[in-house]
């Protein structure tokens, strides 16, 4: 250091240097406390990278004097000398770098001084390894094995793969692609930068169960790598089962046992459990399925059939699946069951009885019969014949009558007469056009319904006689007396032959009466000396039929004196007195009586044996008439209605006053009962 120092007086100038010695009193310093060396991973051995060189104050010796560098293999330090004397260092390449193995080392650079003790300074070198494309990419698996549903949507992440790159920027990235793609048979796609392997068609395991594809990685030095992808395609249940018919008949006979009606087979598209199948029809049929081989079945029925019970089948055949959810086909057939003659006809009713009134018109139609046969087509298709009855007669009886062989209606071929045939029978046979043809019978019953077709016929007293009947009354007779009794019968039935007597003229109105349902004549008051000694009485028989019909008959009536005096009770105490002259005439009129009754009965005997003839065919109950009143208006006469004319009646005449002057005794003929009223 150059100074000059002044003196004041005397006035001085001195020149002086002053010399200061150094002391090792500051440390080396580098101006960066980090630097920074790229140094490309291709970089020789031996290689020379310069670094910075550190500062100190001190001199001479005590500054930086030497450079040296942290242990490692693949860098040493080398220190020079520049010509000024100062020191630099070198960083030498001894072993070649490798980026992908240390892309960056960090050593400490140290500088020492030559002082006592020396001091130092220290500096980061951070070395970045700069990358060349020294390596292709590579995957992390070699082979990808990945399993998909086949249901999988659209655009579903299948697989992500991953390639690396050991190189860094441009030749590390990696590009995924498709090594050789199609693009229109491959259902993937890949993402270039994610290596994401989306769906980009729906997969279908029965078309393509397996999918094998190769990934290209490739990086920016156009290094490339491979790997190998497997995609499995696991099959879901979406393949309903299929049923196709190998043989079918669309008719069988019925009764027929063990028929094959179809024979099927059965797939399904599907593997595994979801490919099993289970066939089955409904459980009320009667038919059960027979697996002959291997996916294929035999439809055969149960037992005989019976058309007339079921005519027609719906077969459903349900095909199931064993996946999930389950899967099913259902296949309907129909099978007609072809009839066999195998029912008779059956008629609505085992007997029918028809109802025809007599007089009826030739071919008239009486009724119907009528059967059903449960078969079809021509063995249901009926004929109708007449077989005789089983009654005696019955071949006559059948002629009278004739059917339609179509339709089953009866009609009768003649007039018919209730008097002569009130019912018959006959047979009716229903045949079917089967083959052999079946038949069943029938009993048809006609009765024959009554018709007024007849007029009263008047049995006493007689019309046709020579002499009238004349009936004696006596003048002492009380009212009520009877005179007669009017016997009629009506060959009609029911109320055709319920009969009803009417007073129509008489001689001495308001004498005698007659009672409407059983023809009883009788006094209606006491006789006078001036009533006439002789007495006509027209009287109506009538019947109930509709139009009514009647006959009339004429009854003479004599007074006399002193009949049946001894019968008769005496009015006062001159009765005795005049007892004997009377005598004489009560013997004559008991002789008349007498002979009138011979005559009468004689007369019945003949008519009932003309009516026996006649109505021989004929079953008619015995007829009665009441001696007292009856509660009704009219009187059937017999339990048919009609008085039969098989019987014969004697007639007698009893002396005395009061009823039952008349009395009907028991038939000749006694093969029927008599009632009495």
């Amino acid at each position: 250091m150059h100074f000059q120092v002044l003196l004041g007086d005397p006035v001085q100038i001195f020149q002086a240097d002053l010399h200061l010695t150094d002391i090792n009193d500051h440390s080396p310093e580098f101006l960066e406390r980090e630097m920074l060396l790229k140094i490309p991973e291709s970089a020789h051995p031996g290689t020379v990278f310069p670094l910075k060189a550190a500062q100190d104050l001190d001199i001479g010796s005590n500054t930086v004097q030497n450079y040296t560098i942290s242990p490692n293999l693949n860098f040493h330090v080398v220190t020079h000398h520049r010509g000024d004397g100062r020191k630099y260092p070198e960083l030498v390449l001894d072993k070649a770098l490798d980026r992908e193995e240390q892309a960056e080392l960090s050593l400490i650079l140290t500088a020492l001084d030559g002082g006592a003790p020396p001091s130092s300074g220290i500096s980061t070198v951070r070395i970045e390894v700069v990358d060349i494309n020294d390596n292709a990419p590579e995957f992390s698996q070699s082979l990808y094995e990945v399993q998909v549903p086949e249901n999988s949507p659209m655009d579903s992440l299948v697989i992500t793969v991953s390639a690396r790159d050991l190189d860094a920027g441009m030749y590390g990235s990696v590009v995924y692609a498709l090594f050789q793609e199609d693009e229109v048979s491959q259902p993937f796609v890949i993402d270039k930068m994610t290596g994401e392997i989306h769906l980009r068609r729906l997969l279908d395991f029965e078309a393509t169960p397996y999918h094998h594809m190769e990934i290209e990685a490739t990086d920016g030095g156009a290094l490339s790598g491979k790997c190998t992808v497997v995609i499995r395609v696991l099959d879901v249940n979406d393949n309903a089962p299929e049923l196709t018919m190998s043989t079918l008949k669309g008719s069988i006979p019925e009764n027929s046992p063990q028929s094959v009606v179809a024979i099927f087979s059965v797939s399904d598209a599907d593997s595994g459990e979801n490919g099993k199948m289970i066939c089955s029809i409904p459980n009320d049929l009667p038919f059960f399925l027979k697996s002959t081989f291997e996916n294929f079945y035999t439809l055969v029925t149960e037992r005989p059939l019976d058309r007339e019970s079921t005519a027609e089948y719906n077969i459903t055949i349900t095909v199931s699946d064993l996946g999930t959810p389950k899967l099913q086909t259902q296949h309907t057939i129909t099978l007609q069951v072809s009839d066999v003659n195998d029912n008779a006809p059956e008629f609505t009713q085992s007997s029918y009885t028809l109802w025809v009134r007599e007089n009826n018109s030739p071919a008239l139609h009486i009724g119907t019969i009528s059967a059903t046969d449960r078969d079809s087509g021509s063995n249901a298709q009926l004929t109708y014949s007449l077989l005789p009855g089983p009654q005696p007669g019955a071949d006559a009886a059948a002629a009278l009558v004739s059917i339609n062989a179509d339709s089953g209606q009866l009609f009768a071929l003649r007039a018919l007469d209730y008097e002569a045939l009130q019912a018959f029978e006959v047979r009716v046979r229903a045949a079917d056009r089967g083959s052999p043809p079946l038949s069943s019978q029938a009993l048809v019953r006609v009765q024959v319904l009554d018709a007024n077709d007849n007029s009263p016929f008047v049995l006493y007293p007689l019309q046709n006689a020579s002499a009238p009947c004349t009936e004696l009354l006596p003048r002492a007779a009380e009212p009520g007396y009877l005179v007669s009794k009017v016997v009629a019968v009506d060959r009609d039935s029911g109320q055709n032959a319920w009969l009803s007597f009417q007073l129509l003229k008489a001689t001495e109105p308001g004498l005698f009466s007659v009672w409407p349902h059983n023809g009883e004549v009788r006094t209606a008051r006491l006789l006078s000396e001036r009533d006439a000694p002789k007495h006509r009485l027209l009287l109506l028989v009538k019947d109930n039929g509709e139009p009514p019909r009647s006959a009339s008959v004429t009854l003479h009536v004599l007074l006399v004196d002193g009949f049946s005096q001894p019968y008769l009770p005496l009015p006062d105490a001159a009765a005795p007195e005049r007892a004997q002259p009377d005598r004489l005439t009560a013997y004559l009129v008991i002789a008349l009586a007498a002979v009138s009754s011979l005559f009468l009965l004689s007369l019945l005997l003949f008519v009932a044996a003309r009516l026996c003839r006649r109505s021989r065919a004929r079953s008619l109950a015995g007829c009665a008439l009441p001696d007292g009143p009856l509660p009704g208006h009219l009187l059937d006469v017999s339990g048919t209605g009609t008085l039969a004319h098989s019987y014969q009646y004697e007639v007698c005449l009893q002396g005395g006053a009061g009823t039952n002057e008349f009395n009907f005794l028991k038939p000749v003929i006694p093969n029927s009962l008599f009632q009495e009223s």
